[in-house]
């Protein structure tokens, strides 16, 4: 391993790099979503399985939001809690696993199925829990450096709404709502987050932490998408 320290620039290019190499969008599974060749049975798969990872994700940032060391870094890694848990009583802020459900709804998944997990897979929720111990036993730093697939999400999202409408025009529009809050959210997540990456990581060493970190949190998504490969394997019918 190289002993020399990266600059900000040369370290934000390799972890880009990670997205363009190992991010879940190249994934068969999630290609074949976004060609619209996935059945209605695959694409309900998809979105149950994907609460276990969606509901785990606040659980994850009090994880690191408890290790911050002052009160200005979280009052801001706050708000991903409050995004995600949302604001008990206040119309509008109900959070995003709420409107997850409301997906999972629309998409014709009773709200009873997505809480009670009866359908997520053994290697989803294995692979979501060692993501949550990732975050739970790293140092801060490489735990945030693990949350920066924010950087790739919102072209993704953003192209997934278009997809959703015309692709698969059977989920009704309002179950869309997490996606469209993600649009301004995850930005503003990722800009934060490679912030304190670059602040913190003061050597090579780190440096190159935070690179894995990224890359397994990418091997989790792309994890998911395998187990629900193997257990859905057929295309094109029940549309």
């Amino acid at each position: 391993m190289e002993s020399y320290l990266m600059s900000n620039e040369q370290f934000t290019a390799r972890l880009r790099q990670v997205g363009e190499e190992r991010y879940h969008d190249k994934h068969p599974y999630h290609i074949a979503m976004h060609e619209g060749r996935l059945s209605r049975t695959q694409l309900k798969a998809w979105i149950v399985n994907r609460f276990y990872y969606q509901k785990n994700i606040p659980v994850k940032d009090a994880l690191i939001l408890a290790k911050l060391p002052s009160r200005e870094e979280r009052r801001v890694w706050i708000q991903r809690v409050i995004d995600h848990d949302g604001r008990e009583g206040e119309p509008g802020e109900e959070g995003g696993i709420e409107a997850w459900i409301r997906l999972g709804e629309a998409a014709g998944i009773p709200r009873e199925e997505m809480l009670d997990e009866r359908h997520v897979l053994p290697a989803v929720r294995f692979a979501v829990d060692a993501y949550v111990n990732f975050c739970r036993l790293e140092p801060w730093p490489i735990a945030v450096a693990s949350s920066l697939t924010e950087l790739f999400a919102p072209t993704l999202v953003s192209k997934r709404i278009g997809v959703f409408e015309r692709l698969y025009p059977w989920i009704r529009p309002e179950g869309l709502a997490y996606f469209e809050a993600r649009l301004s959210q995850a930005p503003r997540d990722a800009d934060h987050g490679l912030s304190l990456v670059l602040r913190e990581c003061r050597d090579r060493r780190e440096q190159e932490q935070a690179i894995a970190a990224l890359r397994f949190k990418c091997d989790v998504l792309w994890a998911l998408l395998d187990a629900l490969s193997l257990a859905y394997p057929e295309e094109g019918n029940e549309r």
